[in-house]
C-alpha cells in the first residue's frame, strides 16, 4: 500500500454542471490532500446519468489507486452513484438494518417520519465498510479491492467535509497513503490587487530558490501561499519569508492563515474594547450580517440600522431632510450623517455607514451606478470615502461591505492617524469634520 499515490476525484451532480452550485469539494479536498503530500491526479464533474457515471468510474478505477466519489447518495430517483458504480463492479447490494435504524433515528430527532424512499440509502455491498454520517442521512462507504481504495461520500458540504477530515484522511493515513504533511504558509492581503502583490513581494521570493508561490484573488483579498515542494524550507524558514512580506505590505497585510476580514475587525474591536454600530442603505443589512455571524459579537457590536428610504434615514438616524433634498441620499454628507446618527442613537464608539447606487438603475452624472459612499464616525472625528465599483448589483454590495470593513480595520490599527490619504480612492471631506447633526 506504500505506493498508492494517484488519487482521482469524481464529483457528481447536475447542479454543478448547470452552475447552480459551486464545486467546493474540489478546492477543499484538493487543498487538504496537498497539505498531506498528495496532489489530485484528476478531477471530473459528472451529470446524474448512470451510464456516464459508470463509464467515468471504470476509467478512474483503472488508472488510479484511490478514487473519491462525492454526491448522488441521496434518496431521490436522480441519486444514481451507488447503483452505477457497484453495478459496474458487479457487486450486489444488501440491506443494512443498522444504516436504516440510524436514518430512522435522525428523522425521529427532527420530529418527522422517515419516507420510504430513504430506505435505498440503507443499501450497500457486503464488501463495503460503512462511514457513519453524523450530519445527514446518507452514509459514506469504503471499498477496498484489487489493492485500491474507493470512497463514496455524500454531496452536501456540511456532510462531506467533516466526513473527509474525520474519517477518510485517517483511513488513508492508516494505510500508508498520505505523505508527510507539507510545510506551507498563507499570507492574506486586502485592499491591494494581485499584480501589485506579486510586484511587491517578488524581490523577496527571489532570495529563496525553489520556493513555491501561488496567488489567489477573492472578495477584495489576495492570498499568497508559500510552500516548499522539495522540502528545502521548513516552517521556521517559511515564517521568516512571510515576515519580510508582512513588513513590505504594511497595512495591506491582513493575516497569516485563513482568518477572514470580518474576524480580524471583530478581534480589533474586542481588543480595543470598542463598540460599533452600522447604518446601511444600498447594502440592506449585509454589513450587519457579517458581524452577527461571529459568536460573541454582542460584546462589541451594538447593532445595525437598515434605512433604505429617505424617510427612514430621517426617522431612524436623524439625517436632516434639508440635507437629503440638497445633496441626495447618495452623497458624502448623507453618509457622514448616517454614521454619526447611528453611533449616537446606539451609544457606540464607532459608527460605520454605507449608501450608494448598487444598480442596475439609478445613478447620476456625478454619481453613476456603482458609486458608494462610506461614512465613519469615530472618537476622533468623522470622515467619508467615495468609491465606484463595476459589476452586478450583488457584486457592488459585497465590494462595498468589504471596503467598509477594511476601512474600519485600518482605522482601528492606527487610531492616531487620519484614515485615508489616497486621492484616487478616498473622498476628502474636510468641510464635514466639524459638522454637528
Amino acid at each position: 500500500m506504500q505506493s498508492l499515490k494517484r488519487v482521482e476525484l469524481l464529483t457528481i451532480g447536475e447542479e454543478l454542471l448547470l452552475g447552480l452550485t459551486a464545486n467546493r469539494h474540489l478546492t477543499t479536498i484538493g487543498a487538504s490532500l496537498a497539505r498531506r503530500g498528495l496532489v489530485l491526479a484528476r478531477s471530473c464533474v459528472l451529470p446524474d446519468d448512470r451510464n456516464v457515471i459508470a463509464d467515468a468510474f471504470l476509467k478512474a478505477w483503472t488508472r488510479s489507486d484511490v478514487v473519491l466519489v462525492t454526491g448522488g447518495l441521496g434518496p431521490t430517483t436522480d441519486d444514481l452513484t451507488r447503483p452505477a458504480i457497484f453495478g459496474a463492479l458487479g457487486l450486489e447490494e444488501i440491506h443494512d438494518p443498522q444504516i436504516e435504524q440510524a436514518i430512522r433515528n435522525r428523522f425521529q430527532r427532527m420530529g418527522r417520519e422517515m419516507p420510504d424512499n430513504n430506505l435505498q440509502q440503507a443499501l450497500r455491498p457486503r464488501e463495503a465498510t460503512v462511514l457513519p454520517n453524523a450530519n445527514g442521512t446518507a452514509p459514506g462507504l469504503l471499498l477496498e479491492r484489487d489493492g485500491k481504495l474507493l470512497f463514496l461520500l455524500p454531496g452536501p458540504p456540511g456532510e462531506l467535509h467533516p466526513m473527509f477530515e474525520g474519517q477518510v484522511l485517517p483511513l488513508m493515513e492508516l494505510r500508508g497513503i498520505l505523505g508527510e504533511e507539507q510545510a506551507y504558509l498563507q499570507i492574506r492581503t486586502v485592499g491591494i490587487g494581485e499584480s501589485a502583490v506579486q510586484a511587491l513581494l517578488s524581490p523577496v521570493f527571489a532570495d529563496y530558490p525553489g520556493l513555491g508561490v501561488a496567488y489567489c484573488a477573492h472578495h477584495g483579498q489576495v492570498d499568497c501561499r508559500l510552500s516548499s515542494p522539495d522540502g528545502a524550507y521548513g516552517p521556521d524558514e517559511l515564517q521568516r519569508v512571510a515576515d519580510r512580506c508582512r513588513d513590505l505590505l504594511g497595512d495591506d497585510f491582513l493575516t497569516f492563515g485563513e482568518d477572514c476580514l470580518v474576524k480580524i475587525v471583530c478581534d480589533l474591536l474586542r481588543t480595543g474594547e470598542y463598540e460599533l454600530a452600522v447604518a446601511e442603505s444600498c447594502t440592506g443589512g449585509l454589513l450587519s450580517n457579517c458581524f452577527t455571524n461571529v459568536p460573541g459579537a454582542s460584546k462589541f457590536f451594538a447593532g445595525g440600522v437598515v434605512c433604505y428610504s429617505n424617510n427612514a434615514k430621517v426617522l431612524m438616524l436623524d439625517v436632516p431632510e434639508c440635507m437629503l433634498k440638497q445633496h441626495g441620499a447618495v452623497s458624502a454628507e448623507t453618509a457622514v450623517a448616517m454614521a454619526t446618527g447611528v453611533a449616537e442613537r446606539l451609544g457606540a464608539d464607532f459608527g460605520l455607514s454605507i449608501t450608494g447606487f448598487a444598480g442596475p438603475c439609478g445613478g447620476t452624472k456625478e454619481n453613476p451606478v456603482g458609486t458608494i459612499y462610506l461614512g465613519l464616525h469615530s472618537p476622533r472625528g468623522i470622515w467619508c470615502r467615495k468609491l465606484n465599483y463595476p459589476g452586478s448589483r450583488m457584486l457592488v454590495k459585497e465590494r462595498a461591505v468589504n471596503a467598509a470593513l477594511d476601512w474600519l480595520r485600518r482605522e482601528l490599527l492606527r487610531p492616531d492617524e487620519t484614515p485615508g490619504t489616497d486621492e484616487q480612492t478616498r473622498f476628502e471631506a474636510k468641510r464635514l469634520l466639524d459638522l454637528k447633526f
